[in-house]
């Protein structure tokens, strides 16, 4: 199984608009980074995890062929931005699978009612499948069991996933305690680092380490990275050895 970080970056991504910060000035392609979102995927499956304003591009770089679902972990617009561009994915294959809590899913029917017309629906408007997640509620995709991971950004509630070894969250500030045997014998987890100033809906670097730490994976990559975190070379010469910042369009093998 494969996972390709489509996008690394925070809500305005890296470099800001107009922003005269170094980072956003960083000739690094590893310091430029596109709205979150993770490709997974092997011979048999290929999932992706968010929908943002990005999207459309990081289709075309990553050159994924096919989309067997997108799973949501909630409703924010640097989430869910990019749905128009599933389209050409739609007039290759067809209706596309969407999971995610119902709270979201509602919040993207109000969003894009266009897509869920019936009436009046232009022919070629998207066309989507929304499958509703439950917490401890496992569901297959393609073959592949997926379990739902339960976690809070800051009030809101958000879904993290596992599969097999691996296990994705992002936007997460609180886990519950009864979520944590989700983590257990995980090779690679996929955890939010905003900045190292801590925040009062995303975790810190030192509150991701701390839960890196509790949860003991053999490897841990950070994502949704701010410009406020650094210049990632720097950054990456403090981390623990089995820790990494993730970077747009790093592929990894689980």
């Amino acid at each position: 199984m494969k996972v390709y970080f489509l996008g690394t970056g925070t809500s305005q991504g890296i470099p800001v608009i107009g922003s005269k910060d170094p980072v956003c000035l960083s000739k690094d392609q590893k310091d430029k980074r596109l709205r979150v979102s993770v490709w997974i995927y092997d011979d048999n499956f290929s999932i992706v995890v968010d929908c943002g304003p990005d999207f459309r591009q990081q289709m075309l770089k990553s050159e994924c062929p096919w989309i067997d679902a997108i799973l949501f972990t909630h409703e924010h617009a640097d989430h869910t931005a990019g749905l128009d561009d599933i389209r050409p994915f739609n007039f290759q294959q067809g209706a596309l699978k969407a999971y995610g809590h119902k709270r979201v899913l509602d919040n993207i029917k109000s969003r894009f009612g266009y897509i869920f017309e019936t009436k009046n629906r232009y022919p070629g408007a998207p066309s989507l499948e929304t499958i509703e997640v439950n917490n401890d509620e496992p569901f297959e995709v393609a073959g592949k069991k997926i379990i739902p991971i339960n976690a809070f950004h800051g009030w809101l509630q958000v879904f993290g996933y596992r599969i097999d070894k691996f296990a994705y969250l992002t936007d997460l500030k609180t886990v519950p305690k009864e979520e944590l045997s989700k983590f257990e014998d995980l090779d690679v987890l996929v955890i939010n680092a905003l900045r190292e100033e801590e925040h009062e809906t995303h975790f810190s670097l030192a509150e991701a380490l701390d839960f890196i730490k509790l949860v003991n994976p053999k490897k841990a990559y950070l994502t949704h990275i701010s410009h406020k975190m650094g210049f990632h070379e720097e950054v990456q010469k403090k981390l623990p050895e089995n820790v990494f910042l993730a970077y747009d369009n790093l592929e990894i093998t689980i």
